[in-house]
């Protein structure tokens, strides 16, 4: 007899009834998760876990009686456990999106105010790649229980959004380009790695997986602690010495050359390996684009996305690193890249800045 994989067993906790049943109906329709209760403020969600401790917990933030991130950070110092935030808080409370992420939260889903449960509905795939991503992460030093995958759907690639390469040689430049991908646990883990940046760096172009309305956030609250330039991407923004841009969530981003200087292009499209902004997009188009005059970086997260871009990266004549398994919360990302062989070097996080300064002073 064949022993069958455990299911992810997910408490909810949110205080509208229908965000409780939707989430239900969407998580209990993947075969790999398994909704063990819900709860409609976090008072009854801490008798809950008292019987019995979740895999993964989704959180909402405006809730009665305590707040989410409260209860979040309650939560963290006293049973770490992997959480999902899931608020209608959109562009206007992201700095409290932010605040949940810094706390422990290990990804967010937004919700709309109006028509949630069509819209959790409609997103049931992200979702649950949310869960299952929360599932294998390491939280405060916990290492949650690794579910097994099932068959990966048929995804579609990078071809879908990049333009059809020109065929022609990348020569050498003067300066040089560095693009970062990331998601699960990546907002914490970008910070460290660009705090650590000078104010002179080689320009960055940035992939983190997040939702609409949140990457602006993000990138306010990273100018604010680095020494670099960290904007969220626009359309038409030249890659420049001592900036960052931060592709924006819902766009894809790309590289373009013009002469000698670099661009970005900003565009919508198809999601690319379930993602909108996707890593694979970015790092394509800077392997056609720069060659050998760019750095790339994988980071922490999980799925597949950016696998086929380091490849094509270090084939151009680019230099990839990957963030290694110990300092990764979720090591699905880098793993993939390092089996396709788009993999320079494995480091931990704390070398990633200096490696990649490094190497992009040839």
């Amino acid at each position: 007899m064949v022993d069958r994989p455990k299911k992810i067993r997910v408490l909810i906790i949110d205080d509208s009834a229908i965000v409780r049943q939707t989430m239900t109906s969407v998580l209990e329709a993947d075969p790999e998760i398994e909704v063990m209760g819900t709860a409609a403020d976090p008072f009854a969600a801490a008798k809950r876990i008292q019987e019995e401790v979740p895999d993964v917990i989704t959180l909402d933030v405006e809730m009665p009686r305590m707040d989410g991130i409260t209860f979040l950070r309650k939560l963290m110092s006293q049973c770490p456990i992997p959480v999902v935030m899931c608020s209608s808080l959109t562009e206007d409370g992201s700095d409290t999106l932010l605040q949940a992420m810094e706390a422990g939260a290990v990804d967010v889903i937004l919700k709309p105010k109006v028509g949630v449960a069509e819209h959790l509905t409609e997103h049931n795939l992200q979702i649950c790649d949310a869960v299952k991503a929360a599932a294998k992460a390491r939280v405060k030093g916990r290492a949650a229980r690794v579910a097994r995958s099932s068959a990966p759907e048929k995804k579609l690639t990078a071809d879908a959004v990049l333009p059809p390469p020109s065929g022609r040689a990348m020569s050498r430049t003067t300066e040089m380009v560095i693009c970062l991908g990331a998601s699960t646990g990546g907002t914490e883990a970008l910070r460290q790695v660009l705090e650590a940046l000078p104010a002179n760096s080689p320009g960055v172009v940035v992939v983190q997986h997040m939702p609409e309305n949140f990457t602006r956030a993000f990138a306010k609250r990273l100018d604010s602690l680095c020494e670099t330039d960290v904007k969220e991407a626009a359309d038409g923004d030249p890659v420049l010495r001592g900036q960052v841009l931060i592709a924006p969530g819902g766009k894809h981003t790309m590289l373009e050359r013009r002469g000698a200087r670099y661009y970005v292009s900003v565009r919508d499209g198809p999601l690319v390996s379930r993602h909108r902004p996707s890593v694979d997009v970015l790092f394509r188009s800077v392997a056609r684009s720069a060659g050998s005059n760019a750095v790339g970086v994988i980071m922490t997260g999980m799925g597949d996305d950016g696998a086929r871009g380091m490849l094509e990266l270090r084939q151009a004549g680019a230099r990839t690193f990957a963030q290694d398994e110990a300092t990764s919360i979720v090591f699905g990302m880098p793993k993939e890249a390092i089996a396709h062989g788009g993999v320079e070097k494995v480091i931990p996080l704390s070398q990633i800045a200096r490696e990649m300064l490094q190497a992009a002073d040839r």
